[in-house]
């Protein structure tokens, strides 16, 4: 199975600006930069609740847990949130209510929880629009973890950071390019 595409600074750019112009614009680019400035999988954004995210004051926490339920493979893991994805989910928070720690952070056009398949597909509806053909769902998450890679993060803590119990699993999401090469083999 062919990998998800790894998107550049440009590409991302594109794809925020596209979700701008959508039904649901707030929504649809909170999703988005969950998926790239956290590196969680589509079920996991599908599943985040206002309490995961917000704490009891209505201030996004730092870091957060991810539930067994809520994480693939069955295992709680602990989510770190940057600057700049804490500034996005705070804007979000101004176009939803927050006083319900239950309620799912990302509601569907139902008005309950995304299912992870949803998820997937509106993924692949905003790549699709902006021709994007080889991005999929878990594009965030690969270039999430392939950013970081490149920045000279450990891919130990790259797979504490993506929850993986094998750092092999880990290595498979790093995305290498012509750039990377010419830049490694200058350091000779």
């Amino acid at each position: 199975m062919r990998q998800a595409q790894t998107l550049n600074d440009a590409q991302l750019r594109r794809v925020i600006q596209y979700c701008r112009s959508r039904r649901h614009p707030t929504r649809d680019e909170t999703i988005i930069l969950t998926s790239f400035y956290a590196g969680l999988r589509a079920k996991e954004i599908a599943a985040l609740t206002v309490g995961n995210v917000f704490d009891e004051a209505g201030d996004v926490r730092e870091q957060f847990i991810l539930s067994a339920a809520q994480s693939k493979g069955g295992k709680t893991r602990t989510v770190y949130l940057n600057q700049r994805l804490r500034k996005a989910l705070l804007e979000y928070s101004a176009s939803i209510p927050i006083t319900d720690p239950q309620r799912p952070l990302f509601q569907s056009q139902k008005g309950g929880h995304f299912s992870a398949n949803t998820m997937c597909q509106l993924f692949l509806d905003i790549y699709k629009a902006v021709g994007l053909k080889d991005a999929s769902s878990h594009s965030g998450r690969r270039t999430y973890i392939t950013r970081l890679a490149n920045k000279g993060v450990g891919v130990r803590l790259l797979a504490e950071l993506a929850g993986h119990s094998q750092i092999g699993t880990t290595q498979r999401y790093i995305d290498i390019n012509i750039d990377q090469i010419k830049k490694v083999v200058e350091l000779i």
